[in-house]
């Protein structure tokens, strides 16, 4: 190579963070020096990594849409969804897409899909209450033992959604407008390996449509913030009501205190107080006299 040729080589490398070149005392002849390679290349490995980790959730993407309209294509009543990033691609695609309702089973198992704050599903949950969209959930008992998943539960009936509550949900299943539902193929691999199947409308699909009416007709539904304190007549402030409605869906004294923030006693006493108020010898007859009188809801009987 000539002088020239081996100078442009070396201000390339310059250029790249590869070398450092300092003039000599002459201040006309640099004298380089190569840079560290963990240095110099770790951010060009870096950046080389990030960008293929792109290229391949880009090809993962590409198949599942492949997969996806071959099975349309063929009349295919159900697809196979692998690996979490998949199945929350497609529920989330299938809370955008949903027009009317999006009914979940939710076992309390571990936190669900549906009612997760997790990688934008919370979002696309508001967007789709923005649009009208009804969301049914029938949650099992066990799932206000832990008060970051009660919260959303309480939220979403706040907010006007249908939320019952039963002892036990067979499934985790969701189906967005009676035209889809993803489940999981086998829960116990969930946590490790999870695949998820997507039915499509099918003589499968009207059964597991109907086994989620079913028990969401068995559910007791959750009532919650039913208004501020008020002295009128029969009614009950605020904070009988809500322990009322959490005691009509069958929680303890201990959770109905965490849900609502107060001390198990307050809740106890809060209890007494209505049972000697309905003339109520036990919780159930307090919970009769509290239906027919209206208390759940906020307005007299």
């Amino acid at each position: 190579m000539t002088p020239q040729e081996v100078a442009r080589a070396l201000d390339v490398l310059v250029e790249r963070g590869l070398a450092s070149a300092r003039r000599g005392p002459d201040r006309t002849s640099p004298r380089y020096r190569a840079a560290s390679p963990l240095l110099a290349l770790g951010p060009l490995v870096e950046a080389r990594r990030g960008a293929l980790h792109q290229v391949e959730d880009l090809v993962t993407e590409l198949s599942e849409r492949h997969r996806a309209a071959q099975d349309r294509a063929s009349g295919a009543p159900v697809e196979v969804l692998s690996g979490a990033a998949a199945i929350r691609r497609r529920l989330l695609a299938m809370g955008r897409e949903a027009q009317h309702e999006v009914c979940s089973l939710i076992p309390a198992r571990r936190v669900p899909v549906a009612l997760s704050a997790e990688e934008g599903l919370d979002e696309v949950e508001r967007e789709s209450m923005a649009r009208g969209v009804l969301l049914r959930s029938v949650l099992e008992r066990g799932w206000f033992d832990r008060p970051e998943t009660a919260a959303s539960a309480t939220l979403l009936a706040e907010q006007g959604q249908s939320v019952t509550v039963t002892d036990r949900v067979p499934i985790k299943m969701i189906i967005a407008d009676r035209r889809t539902a993803l489940l999981p193929l086998d829960p116990e691999r969930e946590e490790t390996e999870p695949i998820a199947l997507v039915v499509h409308r099918s003589g499968l699909l009207t059964a597991l449509q109907s086994l989620f009416d079913q028990c969401y007709a068995q559910a007791t539904p959750l009532r919650v913030g039913a208004g501020e304190a008020t002295p009128v007549g029969d009614l009950l402030d605020g904070l009988d009501r809500d322990v009322l409605a959490l005691l009509h869906v069958g929680l303890t004294d201990v959770t109905i205190a965490r849900q609502l923030g107060v001390g198990h006693r307050t809740v106890q006493r809060r209890l007494r107080a209505l049972m000697a108020r309905a003339n109520a010898a036990t919780r159930f007859q307090l919970g009769c006299h509290a239906v027919r009188a209206g208390w759940l809801e906020g307005d007299p009987g």
